[in-house]
């Protein structure tokens, strides 16, 4: 597909609106609607991106048009034998440097304000494993659970193949939320493409990053490093809801996963 179309299209995708679910659609060519601020922003530069690229291919295009039609053989039997031209080659190395400034003044907005993590309300934290995530939450009793694959055979009508997990990540809306992000074995990558985040789980390391989900609702991500066999097989499930019923979760949470832990310690 010509660089002029995918780059219309890209443009004319973002500037529709939400038209997908928190989930990926068949045939989506665009972004999931965004669910955070960081999400919001990164949309939007990837909108202002897409018109300078469609305005220097549209140039370009343009002036090899031009160039064709003025100095073809037809039109200019005689070539010119000039070599230099001070102007033109000032110009042609000034202006692609202005461009770059022009992109990178919000790229660097834009990167600040993913990096800094503001005065967060609620923490939480997701450890990789090989090949499943398991979430801790300190500020709230300080339970943990893991989140496995629901197998094929076992999806209930509605869920979603390859994204749907036992046990969700509940998280309240319009609060900051910070994720520490780590590893057991190798490094895996927590990503959440409705919430702008993608971060390395290192082992030994701990990673943060940050959100705040706008609107309740279900959202999907999975591990997008290559971490092993089963690297396409750790899905994220987050459920958000608000905050009276997050309260009424943890509650319950801190009882449920208290016990299946108390389970696992006679096991062993």
């Amino acid at each position: 597909m010509p660089a002029i179309l995918l780059s219309l299209l890209m443009v004319l995708g973002a500037a529709a609106g939400p038209a997908f679910g928190a989930a990926p659609e068949p045939w989506q060519i665009e972004f999931q609607p965004p669910a955070t601020p960081v999400m919001e922003r990164i949309e939007s530069f990837n909108v202002f991106i897409s018109w300078v690229i469609v305005l220097i291919t549209v140039f370009v295009l343009a002036l090899l048009i031009y160039v064709c039609f003025r100095y073809g053989g037809a039109r200019n039997p005689t070539p010119s034998r000039r070599t230099h031209n001070t102007l033109l080659e000032v110009a042609w190395t000034t202006v692609p440097v202005l461009i770059l400034v022009v992109i990178a003044i919000p790229s660097f907005k834009l990167l600040y304000y993913e990096d800094v993590v503001p005065e967060a309300d609620l923490t939480v934290k997701a450890i990789g494993h090989q090949w499943y995530w398991s979430y801790e939450y300190p500020d709230n009793g300080e339970f943990t659970f893991d989140a496995y694959l629901v197998a094929d055979e076992d999806l209930k009508e509605g869920q979603l193949r390859l994204l749907t997990t036992d046990n969700a990540v509940v998280l309240p809306t319009e609060t900051n939320v910070r994720l520490l992000v780590t590893a057991t074995d190798v490094i895996h990558s927590w990503a959440m493409p409705s919430f702008g985040v993608k971060i390395d789980a290192v082992p030994g390391r701990i990673n943060e990053t940050w959100f705040r989900i706008k609107e309740p609702g279900m959202y999907y991500g999975q591990c997008s490093e290559l971490c092993g066999d089963f690297h396409g097989f750790m899905p994220i499930m987050i459920r958000a809801v608000a905050k009276d019923e997050f309260e009424a979760w943890t509650k319950q949470a801190q009882e449920e996963f208290a016990q299946a832990g108390a389970v696992d310690l006679a096991k062993r």
